[in-house]
């Protein structure tokens, strides 16, 4: 598992090791120190994707058989910096690929993300196949993992998937640099200040999915039956759709008192590039696909969820 520390990586690896005992999920980080939960009950390694003999000793000294690569730089950290953006999700990815084709790898999971769409795309319901003209370095270096994916399947047989992810809420692990940061950072400022500033506009509408269901898609998609796969690696993957304001006031229901003011950024541009919603018919026809969390039930979750662990860190400082 790269990408090990990462929003989704550190629970993804500790849903795995449960599946499938400790010892046989590697967790891979780079420069972030893992969480107890995720050093402590199994193995870690430090890996640097972009650098192949990483790569390469970690597939050898585990001999590895699946690799879950979710190393990457998101979308506003990568319009920061994109040499890094393209670094790591480009060539990080093609060591990887390499990697698993030269050593016989069974599967490699390379996600992807609704930032492969741009403005040219139908805005609702964006199609499984569709115009993919991004505005962002994430979303090209996404489109073009895409197709490194496909390539691989056809040219080599490795059996590469991968999803489409929407914007993914937890409450575990804080995310890292992308532009709907702002549906998760706002569950902690409510219940730790009862205040938020929200970077884009009340009325902007995105995809999300919360990790409970991101798991479960990401593992579905692992598991199923090869045979029955017409696309690979862009499997569109829908849960739920909402605006901001819609989040803030959903929260009110559990927080009355909670006030979202909204200060748009050069996130909102990004945003406003993506489409609200995705048809992910594919998805749901090829393996079997059905989200369980919509906004009610998710924010119910995660407020439960966050406010248990605030209060457990509070304590223990």
């Amino acid at each position: 598992m790269t990408g090990a520390v990462g929003q989704i990586g550190s629970e993804l690896t500790l849903a795995l090791r449960e599946r499938f005992g400790n010892e046989n999920v590697v967790a891979a980080g780079h420069r972030t120190a893992p969480q107890p939960a995720l050093r402590d009950s199994g193995p870690f390694e430090t890996v640097d994707v972009t650098v192949r003999e990483d790569v390469d000793r970690v597939l050898e000294t585990y001999a590895i058989d699946t690799v879950y690569h979710l190393a990457a730089i998101l979308s506003a950290r990568g319009e920061e910096n994109p040499g890094l953006a393209w670094r790591v999700n480009i060539d990080g990815l093609v060591n990887v690929l390499e990697a698993s084709r030269e050593r016989n790898v069974n599967q490699v999971c390379i996600p992807s993300s609704i930032a492969v769409f741009g403005p040219e795309t139908p805005s609702d319901c964006a199609p499984q196949e569709t115009i993919l003209l991004p505005t962002t370095m994430y979303g090209v270096t996404k489109v073009a993992g895409e197709l490194l994916g496909e390539y691989y399947v056809r040219r080599y047989g490795l059996d590469v998937r991968g999803l489409r992810y929407p914007g993914i809420i937890s409450s575990e692990t804080p995310p890292g640099g992308g532009t709907t940061d702002y549906a998760v950072d706002i569950f902690y400022q409510a219940i730790q200040t009862g205040r938020y500033t929200c970077f884009v506009g009340p009325e902007t509408r995105l995809p999300m999915m919360y990790m409970p269901d991101c798991i479960k898609a990401t593992i579905d998609l692992m598991e199923a039956d090869r045979a029955q796969l017409v696309h690979h690696s862009n499997f569109n993957v829908g849960s739920m759709c909402f605006s901001a304001a819609e989040l803030a006031e959903e929260i009110r229901k559990h927080i009355p008192d909670f006030v979202c003011e909204y200060e748009p950024d050069f996130r909102q541009a990004i945003a406003d590039s993506w489409p609200c919603n995705v048809d992910d018919r594919a998805a749901r026809e090829e393996w079997g696909w059905e989200p369980h969390y919509d906004l009610a039930s998710m924010t119910a979750d995660m407020i439960e969820q966050l406010s248990a662990r605030l209060t457990r860190t509070d304590a223990a400082a």
